[in-house]
């Protein structure tokens, strides 16, 4: 079995991985095996060389399919280890429940906060269970009733982004899709409590917006953020979804171009290969950012939060000459 589940452009390390199982295999065989610890430790080496010199030059395109690795943790794994007594509440009270957003009240670092989180799921049950992570009007007005309830006690919101958008099917058009985002922004610009997020794998059009219009946005170092998906951008543009790649590098959905461009505050380093290679490290160093962020904004009050925040946004595109 091999340790990861391998993007296309790693082909050159899954093949030297899988090299090196072979090996391991022949060393353990009933006869006592042989001895093959140097080869072993060649091959070690050149497959480490060997994700080092992919992953300093990753296209936007490639950087898209690490966002979308399967393995890459979700929102339910930072939610389990960054948050302590998480309660989570379901519900928008208008029409139903929608687990591809999680939100709830928990303690983060021993202070209670409100969390709202996109869950895509990490099989096939849980992925239909959670819609992939694209959700209905119902998880955006839980999302703004968390956050109405978080600005009246006064506690701080961190959302957790990762959606490939919201869900786009006739239901949800007729509960009112668009109102819902629209409103969870609208909230978002008016809370008087800090408001942290961070893009954690896939940051798509209104659907992550609708709870990343922050003070403070963050994304990993391998995320994506887009006003529309990259098959869906080619679709218009060139009408043809093949044409992905073209538009990856086109709409600047990576971290360090979105950042270069200051639509976010900040990148968040993952392990060599992608979050789904260490998942403590990361964890640990959103846990770092998210605490800088909250320290940040801790000295200023209700009005001057909302107003930073405000800015912020019609900030976006000035000056950037």
């Amino acid at each position: 079995m091999s340790l990861y589940s391998y993007l296309d452009f790693e082909k050159p390390i899954a093949d030297l991985d899988g090299q090196i199982m072979e090996l391991k295999k022949l060393s353990e065989g009933e006869n006592g095996g042989v001895d093959v610890a140097e080869e072993v430790a060649r091959l070690e080496k050149r497959s480490a060389e060997a994700l080092v010199e992919i992953y300093k030059k990753l296209t936007p395109w490639q950087k898209a399919q690490v966002a979308r690795h399967p393995d890459r943790p979700h929102c339910s794994q930072y939610v389990d280890a960054l948050f302590d007594e998480f309660t989570p509440l379901a519900g928008d009270r208008k029409f139903a429940e929608d687990a591809a957003v999680i939100a709830g009240f928990a303690r983060f670092d021993g202070n209670p906060v409100a969390v709202i989180g996109q869950e895509k799921g990490s099989d096939t049950q849980s992925r239909l269970k959670h819609n992939f992570g694209m959700a209905r009007p119902e998880g955006y007005r839980k999302a703004v009733r968390i956050m109405e309830m978080a600005n009246r006690f006064g506690l701080p919101v961190i959302t957790l982004v990762d959606t490939a958008g919201a869900y786009p099917g006739i239901g949800a058009e007729e509960r009112g899709q668009a109102e819902a985002i629209a409103r969870s922004i609208e909230i978002s610009l008016n809370l008087e409590v800090p408001l942290v997020s961070v893009v954690i794998g896939e940051g798509g059009s209104g659907g992550a917006i609708a709870i990343a219009t922050a003070n403070k946005v963050y994304m990993l170092e391998h995320a994506i953020y887009s006003v529309i998906s990259p098959e869906g951008g080619a679709s218009i543009l060139w009408r043809d979804a093949a044409r992905a790649r073209d538009a990856a590098t086109a709409m600047k959905v990576t971290a360090q171009d979105l950042l270069a461009l200051k639509v976010i505050d900040g990148i968040i380093s993952e392990p060599l290969g992608g979050a789904h290679r260490d998942r403590d490290a990361v964890v640990q160093e959103t846990r770092k950012t998210v605490e800088g962020a909250l320290a940040d904004l801790a000295g200023l009050d209700g009005p001057a939060l909302k107003n930073a925040r405000r800015e912020k946004f019609l900030a976006i595109g000035r000056n950037l000459g």
